[in-house]
């Protein structure tokens, strides 16, 4: 069964592509391509959503563009990569993007409000924590979303279009019962769903949209990649941060098929790169050639490499900084993630 917020007529298309009806009409009319409409009714012409934005995103017509940052170790600079991508999207090349934490560490949270402003958040419920709570206790709902969203976050000054979705260290106890989740009457309600049916009509109102996923390939990370067009993995180049990489792959791609919706690899970030170390070295080397033998489980390694830099553990203490050089320094780390940044536009498209 589909569920019927997949649904959508020619006015919800319009609003999704910020155009007229009579725009999506034409595209009907002339594009052979456009996709087909599941059921005619007497209102209308109804399409699922899904085909849509892949019709959309293809045609390049402006919209969100909405990636999850995924790597089953910790400690390999995966929030750092995320809350940097955000600043550096915002501050240089002026786009408008929402972070969703879904990380339960809160380390992108705390990175772009502070703790202070964190623990507030989470005494009230307005965390990410209390939405997967009310998925739990249906007749008890109490998530607010425009109380929850955090509007231009960041400590960079120059970072103005920023928006967060903040996380909670109740996400741990919430993630296990989430298999739990009631279904609803018609059954069309499910676990994965619970984070896009919330923030559906949300997104829209950003140009990038980076999603940080907790170390593992649970229900809450489920979530995130519902709603992704794609995914990058930042990883250390060593044995023991790169070993999961297939794992995470396949498991992204069986979840993929399982609901029907691409969900891109886009690439593997390298982080916290020593050009000194052989270790590093030939890891980024044996990379390249996983890539070259095996595509479907090893996806292409981004050319931008993340140096390893003191600036990296002093960027998690939220401050106060005028630009992204003075807190990224200026030995050549805000370089590297404006390359980055322009690496994965680009693969999505912008």
């Amino acid at each position: 069964m589909i569920p019927d917020d997949e649904l959508v007529g020619i006015n919800e298309i319009a609003e999704m592509a910020k155009t007229s009806r009579q725009a999506v009409a034409n595209w009907r009319t002339r594009m052979s391509d456009f996709p087909k409409p599941i059921v005619d009714l007497a209102s209308g012409p109804v399409f699922r959503r899904s085909h849509i934005r892949a019709w959309l995103r293809r045609r390049k017509v402006p919209m969100a563009h909405v990636f999850s940052t995924i790597n089953l170790k910790g400690g390999v600079g995966k929030t750092t990569t995320t809350v940097a991508l955000a600043e550096t999207l915002s501050a240089e090349k002026r786009k408008k993007v929402l972070v969703i934490d879904l990380d339960p560490q809160t380390n992108a949270t705390t990175m772009l409000i502070g703790e202070e402003k964190w623990r507030e958040l989470n005494d009230k419920g307005f965390t990410l924590a209390q939405l997967f709570k009310d998925a739990l206790n249906p007749d008890s709902k109490k998530f607010d979303l425009k109380k929850t969203l955090q509007k231009r976050v960041s400590d960079v000054s120059s970072a103005t279009t920023i928006d967060l979705l903040p996380s909670s260290l109740d996400l741990i106890d919430v993630q296990d019962e989430l298999i739990n989740t009631p279904v609803g009457k018609y059954g069309a309600i499910r676990p994965f769903d619970i984070l896009w049916r919330a923030t559906k009509d949300l997104i829209e109102d950003y140009d990038v949209v980076i999603i940080d996923c907790p170390p593992n390939l649970g229900k809450i990370t489920q979530n995130g990649l519902r709603m992704s067009h794609g995914f990058i993995i930042p990883t250390i180049p060593d044995i023991l941060s790169t070993y999961g990489i297939p794992q995470i792959v396949r498991r992204v791609r069986e979840f993929s098929e399982e609901i029907a919706e691409d969900i891109e690899p886009l690439g593997i970030v390298v982080t916290k790169f020593q050009a000194n170390s052989n270790v590093h070295v030939n890891m980024l080397k044996q990379l390249k050639l996983n890539h070259t033998a095996d595509a479907k489980n090893w996806p292409p390694v981004f050319d931008t490499l993340i140096p390893q830099a003191n600036q990296i553990a002093a960027a998690a203490e939220h401050s106060g900084y005028s630009t992204l050089k003075q807190k990224w320094g200026y030995q050549g780390l805000h370089d590297r993630f404006s390359d980055l940044a322009t690496e994965i536009l680009t693969k999505l498209g912008v």
